[in-house]
């Protein structure tokens, strides 16, 4: 068996690491509901993941935004209706929830 190795610098995503939800908590998400966002997602613990509020993610006017690692799919206009959604769909059963996804991280194919 070889063994590959990538140098310090080189940044390796694990897959397989505990998953973290970021909900950004800066001016323009939380004035979007972004608090209600994270209530939400502390309400509906789940095993191995981990929930965090987040500084400014960057996006601002998008909001309110969560970002998923290890995974990097971003969802953007996130309301707290929608958490249970992807919850079950993106955190539970690895399936992204393709009409929340942020479109200038995650364009939507032409069919």
């Amino acid at each position: 068996m070889t063994n590959i190795t990538q140098p310090s610098d080189f940044p390796i995503i694990d897959r397989d690491s505990p998953k973290c939800v970021r909900v950004c908590q800066n001016r323009t998400c939380k004035k979007q509901g972004a608090a209600k966002v994270l209530a939400a997602f502390t309400a509906l613990p789940i095993p191995g993941v981990t929930v965090t509020a987040s500084s400014c993610l960057g996006q601002c006017g998008n909001g309110p935004m969560v970002l998923i690692l290890p995974d990097m799919v971003w969802y953007s206009g996130v309301q707290p209706d929608e958490v249970s959604l992807l919850i079950e769909n993106h955190l539970l059963g690895g399936q992204r929830v393709k009409q929340m996804l942020y479109y200038r991280f995650h364009p939507q194919k032409e069919s």
